[in-house]
């Protein structure tokens, strides 16, 4: 009896916190499709990378994790019947930058400066500060570091003459802000978004969410400045984080991904970071 309703407090768990992810983290499923041109973007449940196939081979961005790298590096091999020559890591961060050595026999591997010496036991070839670019075939790859905010190794990659740019985490097409922003720094955040709208594209295709265009770009920045100063209003006025939580009018950002599971935890962790970096005593 005991066990049987253990079991049962199991499962009704289980079902709860799939019915508190958002959408999209339900979906499990794997797949590629075109982006543009010969940008590819390929989705293993709810994260995203991109390659590319140029005349003198692949080059890829995150690996994600070994499975699904070692599951697209074979269909890479079926389709196109080309090696990945080079790996560009958007950043160090284990659910993006993992599975890297399935491609390490054959590609330069790119990250920005601030990465650490190994990603998953992969050794990088090549560190950039600021900018860098390099072609393959008739592509051009421009890489930008986004300075620190999300992470401090973060870059963004445009691939043209496609002008696709591939961007992870920072911005989130029509997306709330991840749960409770653990780890992030908020007005380096901005920062990084600001970089983003600085650079040329039609399309982005990001590490979460759906595709988007630079109008994406300007309403996450938009989304995490206005929290910030009404999340920052509401503490000064001497309200508790349950409070603001209970009462803060977020209506205009209602249609957004996730904004039912993650709203409250975006207040909660926006409060966090404005104590915790003493825009508010």
């Amino acid at each position: 009896m005991i066990f049987r309703t253990l079991v049962a407090a199991m499962t009704a768990a289980v079902v709860a916190a799939a019915i508190a992810l958002p959408a999209q983290a339900q979906d499990v499923q794997r797949s590629i499709t075109n982006v543009a041109g010969d940008v590819y973007r390929f989705q293993n449940k709810f994260h995203f990378s991109v390659f590319v196939v140029t005349e003198d081979g692949i080059v890829f961005g995150d690996p994600i994790n070994a499975d699904v790298a070692a599951w697209v590096k074979a269909e890479i091999a079926k389709r196109f019947g080309k090696p990945v020559t080079h790996m560009i890591y958007s950043h160090s961060h284990g659910d993006h930058a993992s599975g890297g050595a399935v491609f390490a026999d054959t590609a330069t591997v790119i990250v920005q400066e601030n990465a650490p010496a190994e990603l998953d036991g992969v050794v990088p070839d090549i560190r950039f500060s600021e900018r860098m670019s390099f072609t393959s075939g008739k592509h051009n790859f421009e890489l930008t570091s986004l300075g620190p905010g999300h992470g401090t190794d973060m870059l963004a990659m445009v691939i043209r003459p496609e002008n696709v740019a591939f961007i992870v985490d920072v911005v989130s097409p029509g997306r709330l802000l991840f749960k409770d922003l653990s780890g992030v720094d908020v007005a380096g955040l901005i920062e990084q978004t600001k970089k983003i709208e600085a650079l040329d594209f039609k399309i982005i295709t990001p590490g979460h969410s759906r595709l988007g265009k630079m109008a994406d770009v300007v309403e996450a920045r938009e989304y995490v400045e206005w929290l910030r100063a009404a999340v920052a209003t509401e503490l000064k006025a001497g309200k508790t984080v349950d409070e603001i939580v209970a009462k803060l009018d977020t209506s205009a950002y209602s249609g957004m991904i996730a904004y039912k599971a993650w709203r409250d935890l975006n207040i909660q962790g926006m409060a966090r970071w404005l104590r915790e970096s003493g825009e508010v005593k």
